[in-house]
């Protein structure tokens, strides 16, 4: 058998390469994480370069600039800080903690890498070092409407269709408050750019910023009337929203040249102090923020020699002894498993037990492998069995017309009415029994159909007495019907009074003259339960259990003075499961027998 197998197939070659890989990964695993572990541990110490530290600046600073509140920022935190393998930490300018990547209860770093303001701002600036640039994704009440949003984005699409055909190439991008920008190659904005055809009016605020341009307007006034009351503020003042920055850039009038630089000077601290009183109630209060080490570049870590020998040691080590533990566990695997393949390749009729010698996963499916054998050997014995039974019973019946037709054909017997009822009679017994083999055979392949219809248990006992009446008559058996209350069932009539007809015919069969067969039913719980019950010889324990087997009678000789065919009690059996219900049966010998068949009974009408 394992000559057959190629090597690389066997089970135990595949667990010995399985457990090689699972080893070599493991511990390659194991040697990764270490060196990434001192990486960091490395990078945290020394700190995170430049670059990172300007992205984290930045992210922060546009969080503040779209938050009116710090509360929300923790997962950001903990994204640039998985992104960096930085420590980030935000506080409040008095040191209260807003959010940390670190575990609670970390000390902070001895000082602040940053001021975290975005009305305070230049990204391009060294931490620490803060500008007075005002973040450009602070929007506040410059942010447009979804309504003005789309009608821009309308005028702006037509509009570079328009340059498009005048051979100009430029780009549609929105700034951070929505406003469509027309870009040309270099950047420069090209909203404000005429071309004959094109139109114009790009520039313009819509009322949304033109509202907020007003605010703006009369807080910068108040201040240039105190600084510089010579200044004419109103006709000063332009804002154009078209800008890259969302809030809109000074633009000074085209007189404003002419002003003299303090003047100048002036109006533009005025504008920038109305711009953050505008902008404050829209951003997150400044915060400090502070960076796990400095901003050296983080070292790159290399493995010495003498660790890469250690390594090199450890990997073979762990290899060997994978190797050697599963090669004994497989071994042991393995063997119960040849042990079960060789019994199953064994002939029909040699029925190999397995030892069991474990009682582990192979030991329980050994002892399945013993059940199944002595299960099939029973279906075979039973299927001999079954095989002869149906010969004897289909031989009798046929054994007799064949006799009767040939005396009658050599002119032996006349054939007079009686001759033929005898024939008629042995000719239903063949068709009865081909009608029980055909219901037994479609209630094994799950053909067997029903057409339920709800039924009334008294009136079934009635019409399953009545049919019977004049058997029992002849055999001088009473047949009574008892029922407890209404009981209703949802079953098929027809298949019902077959079930309940095999038992009060086996009833009849076994009951001595003046006895009693009595149908009875009743309620229990949700279901309906009918019994049949005879005072008739009983049936002996060891032969209870076989009741419902197919073919099999408690006269072995199978007379058919003393017994039917052997398949009544096995087609009540089926018809009963299709039903959803059970049938049990329960005898004392010289007391007579009693069937019980459980089904699911119908809901109750509700009484007026």
């Amino acid at each position: 058998m394992t000559s057959r197998i190629p090597l690389r197939k066997r089970l135990l070659v595949r667990l010995l390469i399985a457990s090689a890989l699972i080893a070599v990964c493991s511990v390659a695993a194991t040697t990764w994480l270490a060196v990434e572990t001192t990486t960091r541990a490395l990078r945290e110490e020394q700190g995170q370069d430049l670059a990172d530290d300007m992205k984290i600046l930045a992210e922060l600073s546009g969080y503040a600039a779209t938050h009116p509140q710090w509360k929300g920022v923790q997962s950001l935190v903990g994204t640039l800080a998985r992104q960096t393998g930085r420590r980030i930490a935000l506080t409040t300018t008095d040191r209260t903690l807003i959010a940390d990547s670190a575990r609670k209860g970390t000390a902070l770093p001895l000082g602040a890498a940053a001021t975290v303001d975005p009305l305070r701002t230049d990204t391009y600036t060294q931490p620490g070092a803060q500008l007075s640039g005002i973040d450009p994704r602070a929007v506040g009440p410059y942010r447009l409407t979804a309504q003005e949003r789309a009608k821009l984005d309308a005028f702006a699409k037509n509009k570079r269709s328009c340059y498009a055909e005048h051979g100009v190439d430029v780009k549609l991008e929105h700034s951070p408050s929505g406003r469509p920008l027309l870009l040309n190659s270099d950047g420069s904005d090209a909203s404000s750019d005429l071309m004959e055809g094109c139109g114009y009016g790009l520039s313009q605020p819509v009322p949304t910023e033109q509202k907020a341009l007003d605010a703006l307007a009369t807080t910068a006034r108040d201040c240039l009337r105190k600084q510089h009351p010579s200044l004419d503020a109103p006709l000063f003042l332009y804002m154009s929203p078209s800008s890259t920055n969302p809030v809109g850039r000074r633009i000074l009038a085209k007189y404003a040249k002419d002003l003299d630089p303090q003047a100048q000077k002036t109006a533009e601290t005025c504008v920038e102090a109305a711009q953050r009183t505008q902008l404050d109630p829209y951003v997150a209060p400044a915060a400090e923020l502070y960076l796990g080490g400095d901003d050296t570049t983080p070292p790159r870590f290399d493995m010495s020699p003498a660790n890469k020998a250690k390594i090199v040691g450890v990997v073979g080590l762990v290899l060997a002894v994978t190797v050697a533990v599963t090669a004994v566990v497989a071994t042991r695997l393995v063997r119960p498993l040849r042990a079960l393949t060789a019994a199953a390749q064994q002939p029909p009729e040699r029925h190999v037990r397995v030892p069991v010698t474990t009682r582990d996963e192979t030991g329980i499916l050994a002892e399945a492998f013993n059940d199944l054998a002595e299960r099939r050997e029973r279906i075979e014995a039973q299927r001999k069995a079954m095989v002869s039974d149906i010969a004897h019973e289909l031989r009798s019946p046929l054994t007799n017309i064949r006799g009767w037709l040939e005396v009658t054909r050599d002119g032996v017997v006349d054939p007079d009415p009686a001759l033929l009822a005898s024939l008629h009679e042995e000719a239903l017994v063949l068709q009865r029994i081909i009608d029980d083999l055909q219901d037994l055979a479609a209630a094994d392949a799950g053909t067997l159909r029903l057409h339920p219809e709800p039924l009334q248990a008294d009136e079934l006992l009635d019409q399953v007495a009545a049919a019977h009446r004049v058997a029992a008559v002849a055999a001088g058996v009473d047949v009574r019907t008892e029922t407890d209350g209404e009981c209703r069932l949802d079953a098929d009539p027809v298949r019902m009074r077959q079930a309940l007809g095999n038992l009060v015919s086996n009833a009849l069969r076994h009951t001595p003259a003046d006895g009693t067969v009595t149908l009875a039913a009743r309620h229990e719980g949700s279901d309906v339960v009918f019994t049949v019950a005879d005072t008739g010889t009983g049936i002996a324990a060891e032969d209870l259990p076989h009741v419902f087997d197919r073919f099999w009678r408690a006269e072995k000789s199978r007379s058919r003075r003393t017994g039917g065919s052997g398949l009544g009690l096995p087609i009540v059996r089926h018809l009963v499961a299709a039903h959803g219900g059970t049938v049990t049966a329960a005898s004392e010998p010289g007391a007579g027998a009693v069937f019980t068949l459980r089904l699911p009974g119908a809901p109750q009408p509700d009484k007026a």
